[in-house]
């Protein structure tokens, strides 16, 4: 069963704090850990929309990260509370494209943006699979409901080095 709350848009993690051992000799949160933020939100996305660990026992079927698109805008610290949201961008018979904001929970202001392709992957021949029915269901759900979000304005960035 699903969550009905997961289909506000957009969908709002539960509130992090960066950990001691996140941090770098820079002394701030650690590349990789902006990655552990947006996964933690991402699994309870998942978890609201009946896609979790249970799903993953019952249907034999997961959900591989296949592409990531970090943006870093502003640098987190030890003990900073954060807050990341997701948002649907498209789906299709068998991928699932989402857009993530990290904010500072307590100041408001982006730290980083996250833009991932996520695919359904049936776990005995571990190759990607269709979508089932009652599942595209509810992504179809969510999609329209983010929809009335519009189109981030950081979505689609691509690296590279502007030409002077």
């Amino acid at each position: 069963m699903t969550d009905d709350a997961f289909f506000h848009a957009p969908f709002i993690g539960s509130r992090q704090e960066v950990k001691p051992e996140w941090i770098d000799y820079n002394g701030h949160l650690n590349m990789a850990y902006y990655n552990v933020l947006f996964d933690t939100c991402i699994d309870e996305a998942f978890l609201a929309l009946g896609l979790g660990p249970d799903y993953v026992r019952r249907r034999n079927a997961s959900f591989f990260t296949a592409e990531v698109h970090l943006c870093y805008v502003r640098e987190l610290k030890l003990g900073d509370p954060v807050r990341a949201s997701v948002q649907m961008i498209d789906f299709d018979e068998k991928r699932a494209h989402f857009y993530q904001e990290l904010h500072h929970a307590a100041d408001g202001f982006l730290s980083a943006t996250s833009e991932q392709v996520t695919l359904h992957v049936d776990m005995a021949a571990r190759r990607v699979a269709p979508w089932p029915a009652d599942v595209m269901e509810r992504l179809a759900r969510m999609k329209q409901a983010h929809d009335g979000l519009g189109r981030p304005e950081r979505l689609g960035r691509s690296i590279g080095l502007k030409k002077k």
